[in-house]
């Protein structure tokens, strides 16, 4: 990477603690990659579907994971693929139905998020470059982006809040995914409301140097607690210059 080395850890969840782990991937030096032919990018997957609860996702006809992603669950890492022009395909798990089909032009030595979206049988692969080359460890920030992934007609408000963020609203539509912005250290505070069906928010502690990512996600017109509308967020790795 040209500003940035990303250590990518194995992150949990935010309804527990990270889990600190050795370093699982790394694209930014190509003497310490995998031993594979050319080089390779990293992939992290989000099952964000509430109706979906068992998820596979295939690049090329081969799988991503040998395990089904559950609803709100991710890879937990960034995996290893081969780099180019894929085939998406994203299956139920339990009954290899399709789910969502797409390309995408993988870039070698880069990092990509893939998010399922949708809800009540349309659903969608949305693919990001995380671009953390424009991200610098040395300023002692930390750094946030999101993804709505609430399946609604209307396009609710989001603010992140806290230290010298206060004040970042952005009206943003169903399947948009934020570019990293810079936070100070400490608690902040993240919601989306749409003055009706949507309004939630949570507030979580970053560290300096780190990125993360937010996801809005649920089911507004769910009455179980497991796919009603929530705040998750993960934390895709350790910056340093």
């Amino acid at each position: 990477m040209k500003n940035a080395r990303v250590y990518l850890q194995r992150i949990l969840f935010s309804f527990s603690l990270v889990a600190a782990a050795g370093i699982l991937f790394t694209a930014c030096k190509k003497d310490t990659g995998p031993s594979v032919p050319n080089t390779v990018s990293g992939l992290m997957a989000f099952n964000l579907a509430p109706d979906v609860s068992s998820l596979g996702i295939s690049l090329s006809g081969n799988n991503l994971t040998n395990n089904s992603l559950d609803f709100t669950n991710y890879t937990g890492t960034y995996l290893q693929i081969y780099p180019g022009e894929r085939t998406i395909e994203a299956y139920d798990f339990s009954t290899d139905s399709a789910i969502a089909s797409s390309t995408f032009n993988f870039e070698n030595d880069n990092f990509f998020s893939l998010f399922l979206i949708g809800n009540k049988g349309v659903y969608q692969n949305l693919v990001v470059k995380d671009d953390f080359d424009s991200l610098s460890s040395a300023s002692g920030q930390a750094y946030i982006r999101y993804v709505n992934a609430i399946p609604d007609s209307t396009a609710p408000t989001v603010t992140i809040s806290g230290g010298d963020s206060t004040g970042n609203n952005t009206v943003s539509p169903f399947g948009s995914v934020s570019s990293f912005t810079a936070v100070s250290p400490g608690d902040i505070t993240i919601g989306a409301s749409n003055e009706s069906s949507i309004s939630v928010n949570r507030t979580f502690s970053v560290e300096g140097g780190k990125a993360y990512t937010a996801l809005l996600l649920g089911d507004p017109a769910s009455g179980d607690s497991t796919t009603a509308l929530q705040i998750k967020y993960i934390e895709n790795g350790t910056l340093s210059d």
